[in-house]
């Protein structure tokens, strides 16, 4: 710059550095990789990356998976990881739910996919479409088919599954997948590892239901299956999911005897408050450096605002409550 005194170079130099874009808060950190479980021969599944956990079975010509991840780059890095363990084609996605992070991802899957999901989901995802902005799913990569019934049998490519669909629970339109033969289950989010074992997700503005997912998570304990793919964190075991069942129809008893003696929401949730996600502090404690879990993002507490809400969404006690002062 010729002609600007040395005082003046600085000066110009200060203002350039203030004003240029961090990359700390431009860039935001990259998901955690995939990892990758094979959980029987012909079984994988694919935990954590950008969304939530998918379930990758290998059939006789080609591939079925359970759940996309959250965006299109998510859902390329989970065929590369595909591409990895079988040269066979994905031909089918079954998606458990409506939820973005399980269902963007499908915007990188090949033309002709076929698609299978509960119609609730797949009215979800319409109103979705409809609304727009961020999130929305993929207008060309909508179910092609439909589940109505509480129960489908269906073999796929010589693989038997059982879809369930018992009640609203996460969602309206969730959908249990089992593959008899492997003993596994695919829960999609009615089970997570990432919130407190009596806290379950319950999307409240999707028709979810806290009744719903305690008639749901007894028909998943039902099933005869060993593994459990839940919609975040690490595989769980019956046990795991039976200890969850425990703790959440305890607490929503307990929500119940409160409202049957008159307890305003305000007074139960001061008494039953949410628990934090593992691995969270304490309420009002500051999080220790690096907190969080390998493959499912920050652990944070369950009542947090969520991402572009703008507000906390409707706790557990919330909906319970309603539910229960329901006339």
């Amino acid at each position: 710059m010729p002609g600007l005194t040395t005082r003046r170079l600085v000066q110009v130099l200060a203002v350039l550095t203030a004003t240029a874009p961090s990359a700390a808060v431009a860039q935001a950190p990259p998901p955690a990789p995939i990892t990758m479980k094979q959980l029987k021969p012909d079984v994988w599944a694919g935990l954590g990356g950008a969304g939530g956990n998918s379930t990758i079975i290998i059939g006789k010509t080609s591939v079925i998976v359970v759940d996309a991840k959250t965006s299109e780059a998510g859902g390329k890095d989970l065929l590369a990881e595909v591409a990895k363990i079988t040269p066979l084609p994905v031909k089918t996605a079954i998606i458990t739910h409506s939820d973005g992070d399980h269902v963007n991802g499908l915007a990188a899957f090949p033309a002709g996919l076929r698609i299978i999901a509960h119609d609730n989901n797949k009215k979800e995802q319409q109103t979705a479409l409809a609304a727009g902005g961020r999130g929305a799913p993929p207008a060309d990569r909508l179910p092609t088919e439909t589940v109505t019934k509480s129960k489908e049998s269906l073999t796929i490519d010589g693989v038997k599954l059982e879809l369930y669909h018992w009640a609203p629970a996460h969602t309206s339109g969730d959908l249990v997948v089992y593959l008899p033969d492997q003993k596994i289950v695919a829960t999609g989010d009615i089970i997570v590892t990432n919130r407190a074992d009596d806290n379950p997700n319950i999307h409240q503005e999707k028709n979810g239901s806290t009744a719903g997912w305690i008639t749901c998570v007894k028909g998943i304990v039902s099933l005869n299956a060993d593994t459990f793919v839940p919609g975040h964190g690490d595989l769980l075991t019956k046990a795991d999911v039976q200890r969850k069942l425990a703790a959440t129809s305890a607490r929503r008893e307990k929500i119940a005897e409160m409202v049957k003696a008159g307890k305003s929401v305000d007074e139960i949730k001061a008494a039953l408050p949410d628990a934090p996600a593992p691995g969270a502090p304490a309420r009002g404690a500051a999080p220790p450096a690096g907190a969080g879990q390998a493959g499912r993002g920050p652990a944070a507490p369950a009542a947090a605002p969520a991402p572009g809400r703008g507000a906390a969404p409707a706790t557990y006690v919330d909906i319970a409550y309603a539910e229960l002062t329901k006339k």
